[in-house]
């Protein structure tokens, strides 16, 4: 099982290195990273992380796992259109 929380913040902060992004950590249960394109009203997402280690949209669209957080993080950028900084 995995330690949801870190991953998120971990998440979180990878995703933070997309500069037209938004991140904002929410810590109830589930915890979930709420982030946006800051440049546009409907290019948001909110993803949380499975027990097993999975990144999930609300959709249901796996990012990817706690092994290659980097590239979750990547993989929600682009379906956001934001650039890497």
């Amino acid at each position: 099982m995995v330690d949801t929380v870190s991953r998120i913040q971990e998440f979180a902060s990878a995703v933070r290195t997309h500069i037209d992004l938004s991140v904002r950590v929410v810590g109830d249960m589930p915890p979930r990273v709420q982030v946006r394109n800051r440049f546009s009203e409907t290019l948001r997402e909110t993803v949380t992380c499975s027990e097993d280690g999975a990144f999930l949209t609300s959709w249901g669209y796996r990012l990817g796992t706690v092994e290659c957080v980097e590239s979750a993080a990547a993989r929600l950028a682009y379906l956001l259109a934001a650039l890497p900084a």
